[in-house]
């Protein structure tokens, strides 16, 4: 018998029919004699309606409100499959997150789990009970309301209530049937990668991987928690229900690298689009600038991710440039005009044009060269690097966005990635 946590996104709850369809996946781990506890999303598209409503009534709104308005998504999915379930001949009831409780932060809109007491919930699933959790919120106990944890929250919902009930997996299921080696609508001969460590994942989802939400794998790897991304669309008949100590055979698991036997050196292409591109021009060169640049930046919860800088040919001047979400461009160009007047004339450009290109995988850990063939790949396409950020198991680069799917698909086949080429 297994305790198992299945999560199920806004696609996969769409409609009624596609509830339904969910209800027979739990009904399948139920009659394997499982416990059972489900974390639901919004039905897709209720979110975004939510927020807009938001939007037109108030654009300067109260973050407090706006919680309390689009965490209502969620409980309307929660309810439904509650009801189908129990219609299906099955104990089930649904959970709020004030009711577990979820404890949150007070960064209302973008909280951050503070604590999950899973005693109540345990309890009831041990007697023979669905529980299906809303995701995506929680509850702020200082001043009683409702917090949500930000868009894909879900994700992270449905990790710390597995922690919380010390599950023996969270089941991840979505549109897709695993994690691939890149987008296969790039990329057709992509590959499902059986197993992906925690940091590997970790890494293709900050850098562009839609598949899982990052603070979900970060969560995981605190606490150890294996993930399993499944297709929600496969007959619910034709998945084996979980046993313990048998989790690979089917979609991809998110594990400890000691669990991984065989390693690439490069296991997955990931590319972000919402990357934009900031340039000053000629700062003084001299102690203290970048300090009063980024600092300012950080202070506006502006995250800056690759930086470069170079000296002028006189000597006494540097150009910087730095990257930073697209969304985000219109306050940072806001900031860096209000230090101005204390760093002396400069020039600032900026652009959206820009896609970051990511090669991600433990193997790189032990072996040389991988970059230098990154770039020679992208060289032999005609492929300009505007910038470069580098981790121990990853490599990205900012190139124009009119290159992107071209840099993929070159990078995937020089890596060995393609499914019928021989991994490297």
């Amino acid at each position: 018998m297994a305790v198992v946590v299945m999560k199920f996104g806004g696609t996969s709850v769409a409609n009624i029919e596609r509830i339904a369809n969910v209800a027979r996946h739990v009904k399948r781990e139920v009659a394997a004699g499982n416990k059972v506890a489900v974390v639901v999303s919004a039905m897709a598209g209720t979110t975004n309606q939510l927020v807009d409503w938001v939007n037109e009534v108030s654009p300067r709104y109260d973050a407090r409100e706006y919680d309390a308005i689009v965490a209502s998504g969620e409980q309307i999915t929660a309810g439904l499959l509650a009801l189908t379930l129990q219609t299906a001949g099955l104990k089930a009831r649904s959970w709020q997150g004030w009711q577990i409780p979820v404890e949150t932060d007070k960064a209302h809109g973008a909280a951050r789990i503070a604590k999950i007491d899973g005693g109540r919930l345990r309890e009831r699933i041990d007697q023979g009970e669905v529980a299906v959790v809303t995701g995506f919120q929680g509850i702020e106990p200082e001043d009683a309301r409702i917090a949500t944890l930000g868009r894909g929250g879900s994700d992270t919902s449905a990790v710390a209530v597995a922690v919380a009930i010390g599950a023996d997996v969270c089941d991840i299921y979505t549109d897709v049937d695993g994690v691939y080696t890149t987008d296969p609508r790039i990329v057709p001969e992509a590959r499902r990668i059986p197993r992906i460590s925690y940091e590997e994942m970790l890494e293709m989802a900050s850098l562009g991987s839609k598949v899982l939400q990052t603070r979900s794998v970060e969560l995981a790897m605190v606490y150890g928690m294996r993930l399993r991304v499944l297709s929600s669309f496969a007959d619910p008949e034709s998945l084996p229900a979980v046993e313990v100590g048998k989790l690979e055979h089917i979609g991809t698991t998110v594990c400890s690298e000691e669990d991984i036997v065989e390693t690439q050196v490069v296991s997955g292409i990931a590319y972000a689009k919402d990357e934009a591109k900031v340039t000053i021009l000629k700062l003084d060169d001299k102690p203290g600038v970048a300090a009063r640049i980024f600092g300012p930046l950080a202070q506006s919860a502006i995250n800056v991710d690759m930086i470069v800088q170079n000296i002028t040919p006189d000597g006494a001047h540097t150009d910087l440039t730095f990257t930073v979400q697209a969304a985000e461009l219109p306050r940072a160009l806001e900031v860096i005009e209000s230090i101005k007047k204390d760093l002396g004339n400069f020039e600032v450009r900026s652009s959206k044009g820009v896609v970051k290109v990511s090669i991600i995988g433990i193997g790189m850990r032990s072996h040389a060269g991988v970059a230098a063939q990154m770039f020679k790949t992208l060289s032999d396409k005609g492929i300009n690097i505007l910038a470069i950020s580098t981790s121990e198991i990853k490599v990205s680069v900012l190139i124009d966005a009119d290159y992107a799917e071209l840099a993929v698909r070159a990078l995937h086949e020089t890596y060995g990635l393609d499914a019928q080429a021989d991994p490297v």
